[in-house]
Protein backbone atom coordinates (compact mmCIF):
# COMPACT_ATOMS: atom_id res chain seq x y z
CA UNK A 1 0.00 0.00 0.00
CA UNK A 2 2.97 2.44 0.24
CA UNK A 3 4.04 1.96 -2.88
CA UNK A 4 0.75 2.92 -4.09
CA UNK A 5 0.66 5.69 -1.92
CA UNK A 6 4.06 6.95 -3.36
CA UNK A 7 3.07 6.58 -6.68
CA UNK A 8 -0.35 8.66 -6.57
CA UNK A 9 1.66 11.00 -5.13
CA UNK A 10 4.06 10.76 -7.82
CA UNK A 11 1.39 10.91 -10.37
CA UNK A 12 -0.74 13.83 -9.28
CA UNK A 13 3.25 15.96 -8.95
CA UNK A 14 3.57 15.33 -12.43
CA UNK A 15 0.39 16.66 -13.25
CA UNK A 16 0.01 19.65 -11.04
CA UNK A 17 3.48 20.64 -11.47
CA UNK A 18 4.75 19.78 -14.56
CA UNK A 19 7.76 22.33 -15.03
CA UNK A 20 9.18 20.14 -12.23
CA UNK A 21 9.91 17.43 -14.19
CA UNK A 22 10.70 19.80 -17.78
CA UNK A 23 13.23 20.52 -16.52
CA UNK A 24 14.70 17.31 -15.86
CA UNK A 25 13.69 15.63 -18.74
CA UNK A 26 16.40 14.70 -21.40
CA UNK A 27 16.33 16.52 -24.51
CA UNK A 28 15.67 13.91 -27.04
CA UNK A 29 12.72 13.02 -25.08
CA UNK A 30 9.71 14.17 -27.90
CA UNK A 31 6.92 15.93 -27.03
CA UNK A 32 8.00 16.14 -23.11
CA UNK A 33 5.18 17.99 -21.62
CA UNK A 34 2.51 15.28 -23.36
CA UNK A 35 5.39 12.45 -22.03
CA UNK A 36 4.85 14.21 -18.66
CA UNK A 37 1.15 14.56 -18.26
CA UNK A 38 0.89 10.75 -19.72
CA UNK A 39 3.65 9.58 -17.31
CA UNK A 40 1.35 11.27 -14.02
CA UNK A 41 -1.60 9.45 -15.80
CA UNK A 42 0.49 6.06 -15.53
CA UNK A 43 1.68 6.81 -12.16
CA UNK A 44 -1.78 7.22 -10.95
CA UNK A 45 -3.51 4.29 -12.58
CA UNK A 46 -0.42 2.21 -11.41
CA UNK A 47 -1.17 2.92 -7.82
CA UNK A 48 -4.76 2.15 -8.11
CA UNK A 49 -4.30 -0.70 -9.38
CA UNK A 50 -1.37 -2.17 -7.35
CA UNK A 51 -3.68 -1.21 -4.35
CA UNK A 52 -6.56 -3.82 -5.05
CA UNK A 53 -6.52 -6.13 -2.57
CA UNK A 54 -8.63 -8.91 -4.39
CA UNK A 55 -7.60 -8.64 -7.79
CA UNK A 56 -4.17 -10.20 -8.15
CA UNK A 57 -3.93 -10.33 -12.22
CA UNK A 58 -5.02 -6.51 -12.20
CA UNK A 59 -2.20 -6.17 -9.28
CA UNK A 60 0.30 -8.01 -10.94
CA UNK A 61 -0.38 -6.40 -14.14
CA UNK A 62 0.24 -2.60 -12.34
CA UNK A 63 3.51 -4.14 -10.89
CA UNK A 64 4.68 -5.12 -14.57
CA UNK A 65 3.88 -1.45 -15.58
CA UNK A 66 5.56 0.75 -12.40
CA UNK A 67 8.48 -1.86 -12.98
CA UNK A 68 8.54 -0.78 -16.60
CA UNK A 69 7.97 2.82 -15.93
CA UNK A 70 10.66 2.83 -13.40
CA UNK A 71 12.87 1.57 -15.66
CA UNK A 72 11.91 4.35 -18.52
CA UNK A 73 12.44 7.00 -16.22
CA UNK A 74 15.88 6.20 -14.88
CA UNK A 75 17.55 8.34 -17.49
CA UNK A 76 15.39 11.56 -16.58
CA UNK A 77 16.90 10.61 -12.91
CA UNK A 78 20.84 10.59 -14.65
CA UNK A 79 20.06 13.06 -16.86
CA UNK A 80 18.78 15.07 -13.32
CA UNK A 81 22.19 14.46 -11.78
CA UNK A 82 24.46 15.23 -14.75
CA UNK A 83 22.88 18.39 -15.25
CA UNK A 84 23.10 19.36 -11.24
CA UNK A 85 26.78 18.09 -11.27
CA UNK A 86 27.37 20.72 -14.17
CA UNK A 87 25.85 23.29 -12.27
CA UNK A 88 28.36 25.63 -10.56
CA UNK A 89 26.55 25.39 -6.98
CA UNK A 90 26.04 21.08 -8.02
CA UNK A 91 22.15 21.52 -7.19
CA UNK A 92 20.90 18.89 -5.16
CA UNK A 93 24.07 17.12 -4.61
CA UNK A 94 25.60 13.44 -4.93
CA UNK A 95 24.43 12.87 -1.53
CA UNK A 96 20.73 13.21 -3.13
CA UNK A 97 21.58 11.42 -6.77
CA UNK A 98 23.79 8.57 -6.21
CA UNK A 99 21.00 6.93 -3.42
CA UNK A 100 18.36 8.13 -6.21
CA UNK A 101 20.06 5.93 -9.64
CA UNK A 102 21.27 3.15 -6.81
CA UNK A 103 17.59 2.46 -5.33
CA UNK A 104 16.22 2.24 -8.49
CA UNK A 105 16.58 -1.46 -8.95
CA UNK A 106 15.15 -1.67 -5.57
CA UNK A 107 12.06 0.25 -6.66
CA UNK A 108 11.64 -1.72 -9.51
CA UNK A 109 12.22 -5.14 -7.43
CA UNK A 110 9.64 -3.52 -5.09
CA UNK A 111 6.96 -2.85 -7.81
CA UNK A 112 7.16 -6.40 -8.77
CA UNK A 113 7.19 -7.84 -5.28
CA UNK A 114 4.05 -5.76 -4.56
CA UNK A 115 2.62 -6.48 -7.61
CA UNK A 116 2.25 -10.14 -6.60
CA UNK A 117 4.88 -10.62 -9.62
CA UNK A 118 7.61 -12.09 -8.00
CA UNK A 119 7.57 -13.55 -4.30
CA UNK A 120 11.73 -13.06 -3.57
CA UNK A 121 13.34 -13.16 -1.26
CA UNK A 122 10.33 -15.10 0.88
CA UNK A 123 10.68 -18.36 -1.85
CA UNK A 124 10.58 -20.92 0.30
CA UNK A 125 13.14 -23.70 -1.03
Amino acid sequence: MVLALFYLFAGYAHIADPQTFLKITPGWVPMPETVIFWTGIAELAGAVALAQPFNLKLRQAAGIGLALYALCVWPANINHMMMDMAAPDHGWGLAYHLPRIALQPVLIWLALWTGGVIDWPRRKR
